[in-house]
């Protein structure tokens, strides 16, 4: 199979042209390739001539367009295909014995040209539209005006191997490669400055039209796992602004991440909830920032140059601090940082906020500080004052951090318990005081107290954070305090859930639901519950036994596989052998991504190191081998000392493209302490380059985040047991581990 990728600066190695976006033109390809294969480009094919073992195949010329999107694919392909309302050809081509697999994202593709048709007033402006799904493809997926190229785990489905979350995944992919078909190819930005705009809005818009095609998935909830990404690396000294002056087309790499995307979507979001749907709608024809703020201000009537300008000039985001005094509310904002140290910075603030009730509510623009707000414009019924809970961001819009003083947060953390908050509003709580304990502007006491108001929780978008979130915690306080654990205390918090999910699909379930139950088994298998270690044994020997045994339907499989590698070790290796063989066998790429994904999750360094081993060995494709990087908690040295043993290798296969990131962000990352940032600084500083150059300076940098949050940690731990002292409370030390469980809200540290 031969590729072309020529986003952002490649077309110009295969064909003499301006290289640049604003610099369009027409083409017209005429392509030699060999007789037997498939050849594809941006147009229909209206000739070919066979002569011998070559064919010649010309194309209809093209419309105009930049030259980054010009896309030729030859292979053995199969492929299936459909017709839009209007006559659009619409194919999915993929490796032969693989076509039941494009079906899914063939209707996808079909609907979703009909809902963008309708959204953008405007029909497709191609004769066909052809899907490719390539075995290996770093890039992901590509845009090419007429012919879109995709890795094959985002493009291709098995109904009876891939999960709800594979599922979702092609949707949303789809969705976005598709949007770009009109913003980004038909309207294209003048220059890689805007590159934000593009990717930003097609992002955004990939929502929408999924939530339009599966309004019952509710994906808006699940936009949130992708807006705290954003926020995370936004919270980074090394961070950039959204909009960012590109000299030279060498320099667009480095502005190809979660900030361009993420927060360039939800920024998008923030501003089309503050004006309104109907306004934003018709303003996609502008693919400069500068017009584009133009023509919203124009028909809202709203400052939004100056508005926006303070989002996308300046690089960061703010933590707006509320609290009480005399029946006001008060409001302050300062640049968040995840380390948090004092940053400088400014925003004009679409401020959203519910006060006891969705019904009472408040929008307004945050420009000075303080600024202030009397809650009796929000409630008649001045008794309940003193105790109505206070929301800020509803629906998580907005994309700041909050910090309620003591008094509000008591109001919110009732607010949950009782089921009055939404889900978003729920995940939005519990995102912002995680971050706001890793900066330390919030004891972790305080933080396990809130979790506590979570023992409840059924819903997907909050229960997933909450599982990021307990993995990071276990990480941390492992390294602040050897021999401690937070096992027992997460594995309360989510059996509450796992057992209402159970093991087995219900008939009539939701999609979130389905996504879920794997999650959170997987979580208590990392946790060592034992029940579901034991669970887990069971069904994948019946698995070995028989393949489609309805035992392990997909969407419990990954929880299985690491439950099954958390008894690995040396001494007991049957584990490991069973998943590679299945790995050897399967040809589903979801199921050898499942796998790959797993291997490295046993708590035994020397089977830590043998699965390292493996994803360099030529059984798994390089695209793949990223997929086992994150190593279980007791690897992370042994991962750490491979990365520097095989550095050159890796650096030698990988070092061209993006996927070099994901070694250093997925190994360096999760370290929490000084020396290792010192270790590490040292290793690199004679092996640093432009492609790794940004990743390495924010993994060093979450290094001594981490770092300074296992310090505060120690003392914060010190300091609870010196107060347990003083009140004559005796400290029996029954054994040398600690334990951090709950009681009636209390935090416990059992030693």
């Amino acid at each position: 199979m031969a590729i072309t990728q020529f986003k952002p600066d490649d077309a110009r190695r295969c064909f003499p042209c301006w290289d640049e976006p604003a610099c369009k033109a027409t083409f017209k390809i005429t392509l030699d390739v060999p007789s037997e294969l498939v050849a594809l480009s941006n147009m229909p094919i209206i000739e070919e001539k066979v002569v011998g073992d070559l064919k010649t195949v010309s194309y209809q010329e093209s419309p105009i367009m930049s030259t980054y999107l010009v896309a030729i694919v030859v292979g053995l392909f199969d492929y299936v295909e459909h017709l839009t309302s209007d006559g659009v050809k619409v194919r999915v081509y993929c490796q032969v014995g693989k076509v039941n697999q494009g079906k899914f994202a063939l209707d996808v593709a079909v609907r979703t040209l009909e809902f963008y048709k309708e959204y953008f007033a405007m029909p497709y402006s191609l004769p066909k539209l052809e899907m490719v799904a390539i075995p290996d493809f770093s890039f992901g997926s590509m845009e090419n005006y007429g012919l879109v190229t995709y890795y094959e785990t985002a493009l291709l489905y098995d109904v009876q191997h891939s999960t709800a979350a594979d599922k979702q995944r092609v949707v949303i992919v789809v969705a976005h490669e598709l949007a770009h078909q009109w913003f980004g190819n038909l309207v294209t930005m003048e220059w890689w400055t805007h590159l934000w705009l593009n990717e930003g809005f097609a992002t955004w818009v990939s929502y929408l039209a999924a939530d339009c095609l599966f309004p019952q998935w509710r994906v808006w909830t699940q936009f949130h796992d992708d807006y705290t990404e954003g926020l995370g690396m936004d919270g980074l000294r090394v961070s950039h602004p959204i909009e960012v002056k590109i000299n030279q087309a060498s320099e667009i790499d480095e502005i190809i991440d979660s900030i361009s995307y993420i927060k360039g979507a939800s920024v998008i979001r923030m501003l089309q909830s503050y004006l309104g749907a109907a306004c934003f709608q018709f303003a996609w024809s502008n693919a400069n920032t500068k017009d584009l703020w133009a023509a919203l201000e124009e028909g809202s009537g709203e400052p939004v140059n100056k508005l926006m300008n303070s989002w996308t000039k300046q690089k960061g985001y703010p933590v707006v601090s509320v609290k009480v005094e005399d029946k006001k509310l008060v409001f302050e904002q300062s640049r968040f940082l995840a380390s948090g140290s004092h940053g400088d910075g400014q925003w004009i603030v679409p401020i959203t906020l519910c006060c006891g009730s969705y019904d009472a509510r408040k929008n307004f623009l945050l420009q000075t500080n303080p600024e202030t707000l009397d809650m009796k414009e929000l409630m008649s019924e001045e008794s309940n004052l003193a105790s109505a809970w206070v929301k800020l961001n509803v629906d998580q819009t907005g994309f700041y951090r909050v910090k309620y003083d003591e008094d509000l947060e008591a109001r919110l953390r009732n607010a949950i318990e009782n089921k009055y908050l939404s889900a978003t509003d729920r995940f939005g709580i519990l995102d912002d005081s995680f971050a706001l304990c890793m900066a330390r502007q919030k004891s972790f006491i305080s933080f396990l107290a809130l979790l506590n108001a979570y023992k409840e929780e059924l819903e997907y978008t909050v229960l997933s954070t909450l599982i990021k979130i307990s993995y990071k915690v276990d990480r941390i306080t492992a390294d602040a305090a050897p021999g401690s654990s937070v096992a027992s205390f997460f594995i309360e918090l989510f059996l509450h859930s796992a057992m209402k999910l159970g093991w087995e699909p219900k008939t009539g379930e939701s999609h979130q639901d389905a996504m879920l139950r794997g999650e959170i088994l997987t979580a208590l298998a990392v946790f060592g519950h034992n029940l579901t270690l034991e669970e887990a044994s069971r069904r994948f020997d019946a698995f070995l036994d028989d393949r489609n045994t309805p035992l392990l339907h997909p969407d419990i499989r990954k929880a299985v596989y690491v439950a099954v590698m958390r008894r690995v070790s040396t001494s007991n290796r049957f584990g490991y052998e069973d998943l590679l063989r299945v790995y050897r066998e399967t040809n589903l790429r979801q199921e050898k991504a499942r796998i790959l994904s797993s291997l490295t999750s046993s708590p035994d360094p020397n089977i830590t190191l043998e699965a390292l081993n493996f994803l360099l060995s030529s059984e798994v494709r390089t695209q793949d081998a990223v997929l086992g990087l994150a190593v279980s908690r007791e690897g992370r040295e042994t991962a750490w000392s491979w990365l520097k043993n095989y550095w050159e290798h890796i650096s030698k296969t990988w070092g061209s493209g993006y996927l070099i990131t994901h070694f250093i962000n997925s190994i360096v990352s999760p370290f929490a302490s000084f020396e290792k940032a010192e270790e590490i600084q040292e290793f690199f500083a004679s092996r640093t380059n432009s492609k790794i150059a940004r990743t390495l300076k924010q993994s060093i940098e979450r290094v001594h985040i981490n770092a300074y949050w296992a310090q505060g940690f120690r003392i914060e731990l010190q300091n609870h047991l010196a107060r347990f002292s003083e009140r004559n409370f005796v400290v029996l030390p029954q054994k040398m581990d600690a334990k951090i469980e709950m009681l009636e809200g209390y935090c416990i540290f059992v030693l």
